[in-house]
């Protein structure tokens, strides 16, 4: 009894923990905000750079990638050359990919730039998390962790109104050129308020260059083919070969992966029914979220002839949905199960789709705001318990692999619905034809879009209800053999192995 009234009861978090909480999240913010703060920008830049939307796209895909192949290495990299030295590379490579953006010449140039700067933006994250979860300790795990679900909350509200109005009232340059100045003040944070590396980082062992490079190239290679449809036909060499030589490249990479002792991920992990499912559901939510992000934007500027600030308002609903989620999701995990809350979230999910699949030109706000907010509450009713259910079945050992493999998941999940949703949009525009000049056909094309989205969607609620079932069977397992609800866990992997919802916590201690 003692012992429950002491977990009750967690140490107050040390004023040094706060003070390097507000330096992560200053840094998380910059790079989260920069997947959110382009999206309304799209139109702009299609026309400045006098680029098809098919290409322009590439803004908001190329930063996904470069996000997604820089996260499988920062495990390993913030142990070869420690995490504080690592964070401070990964501001420096962001600022100085921002203040390029900001000088681009034209859509090659900008979308080059913007690989760059998600190079750096890819690693602060997880790299932050890192750094955070040693400072708080063990004890104070679960409070900690919500300080970095601040920018996850905070960039679908305010990216978008910012952009509209750094848009409307400077250039498209400065929505680049705003990081310049906060990433110099994280730079500066961070070398202050941040504990020193250790003096002799640990052994790393040799990277998996060849893994990396299997898959990173596999990954672009699928994305790059299916933006292609765009322009050219399904069975065209120009998509066909892509798709075909990067599937080929990322089956390489598993087949390696299963045969050397240290791969770049441990795709092993797959062998476990829930972290299976979690992944994939991890997956279709990060296509989801992130492609309807970037149509609504062109809807509401294309359609109803919206400018960026007002789009950025109107697109702000679905951040608040995500901020009321966020808040209230930790204690439904706990009395529901992270399983059954994530198939209620992505439910909800799919049901908030539906109205924007019969937006037409004179669509209420009021009902579209509402939709957003509501599509919100479910994706943040969903992502993170998908995420806790992954790491509940994982030895904390395991955890280095898993947590880049999720978050590789959802940016790579995200790129391909960026590209995918954009090209549908495209394709569907071009059949109107002389049609495309009037509203109500246009905004029927946009509508049509969604019919993907809710697919989408729909996929992720496939592996959500195996998460449901295997959480459940663990349950019953669990108390068949009598440590009741959070009674000790044998460590282990697998599931046949019955785990407390303190095995999260150890999880995510092991990130440290």
């Amino acid at each position: 009894m003692s012992t429950t009234a002491a977990k009750a009861r967690p140490a107050p978090i040390e004023p040094h923990v706060k003070k390097i909480a507000v330096v992560i999240v200053l840094g998380a913010i910059m790079s989260v905000l920069d997947t959110t703060i382009v999206n309304v920008a799209l139109d702009t830049l299609s026309r400045d750079l006098n680029s098809p939307l098919s290409d322009i796209q590439w803004v908001a895909t190329g930063y996904l990638l470069s996000l997604a192949a820089v996260i499988p290495i920062t495990g390993w990299a913030s142990t070869r050359f420690g995490a504080r030295r690592l964070y401070v590379v990964s501001l420096i490579i962001f600022t100085v990919g921002s203040a390029l953006c900001g000088l681009a010449w034209s859509s090659g140039s900008l979308i080059a730039f913007r690989v760059l700067q998600g190079i750096g933006g890819g690693m602060i994250m997880p790299v932050g998390q890192m750094i955070l979860v040693r400072a708080a300790g063990p004890q104070n795990l679960a409070r900690i962790m919500s300080f970095i679900g601040v920018p996850i909350v905070l960039a679908p509200v305010f990216g978008p109104t910012i952009g509209g109005l750094l848009l409307e009232h400077v250039s498209w340059e400065s929505i680049f050129l705003v990081n310049v100045p906060i990433g110099v003040l994280a730079v500066f944070a961070t070398m202050r308020l941040l504990p020193k590396d250790e003096a002799a980082p640990e052994a790393a062992g040799k990277l998996d260059a060849i893994g990396l490079g299997l898959v990173a190239v596999g990954v672009t290679a699928v994305t790059y083919g299916l933006a292609e449809t765009a322009t050219k036909d399904l069975g065209s060499v120009h998509v066909v070969l892509p798709i075909v030589l990067g599937l080929v490249l990322v089956a390489l990479f598993v087949a390696r992966a299963l045969r050397i002792p240290n791969p770049l991920l441990n795709v092993r992990l797959y062998g476990n029914r829930a972290f299976a499912a979690a992944s994939l559901t991890t997956f279709a939510l990060g296509a989801a979220l992130f492609g309807a992000m970037v149509i609504i934007p062109l809807y509401f500027q294309q359609v109803r002839g919206q400018g960026a600030i007002s789009t950025g308002l109107l697109v702000g609903p679905q951040g608040v949905g995500a901020m009321v989620a966020m808040g209230l999701s930790g204690r439904l995990t706990e009395r529901f199960g992270a399983g059954r809350l994530t198939v209620i979230g992505v439910s909800i999910t799919a049901l908030a789709t539906v109205p924007f699949m019969l937006l037409t030109e004179n669509t209420s706000y009021g009902l579209t705001s509402a939709a957003m907010v509501v599509r919100g509450l479910g994706v943040g009713l969903s992502m993170m318990p998908a995420m806790t259910a992954a790491f509940s079945v994982l030895k904390p050992s395991e955890i280095n692999h898993a947590s880049p493999q999720l978050n590789t998941l959802q940016r790579v999940g995200g790129s391909i619905g960026v590209a995918v949703l954009t090209v549908v949009l495209q394709r569907n525009t071009e059949d109107l034809g002389s049609r495309a000049a009037d509203k109500a056909a246009l905004a029927g094309a946009f509508g049509d879009v969604y019919w993907w989205v809710i697919g989408v969607t729909i996929v992720a609620l496939i592996p959500a209800f195996i998460l449901m079932t295997v959480e459940r069977r663990r349950k019953r397992e669990a108390d068949a053999a009598g440590d009741g609800p959070g009674g000790p866990a044998a460590p282990g992997s697998g599931d046949d192995d019955p785990r407390s919802g303190d095995r999260a916590a150890e999880a995510l201690e092991a990130l440290a």
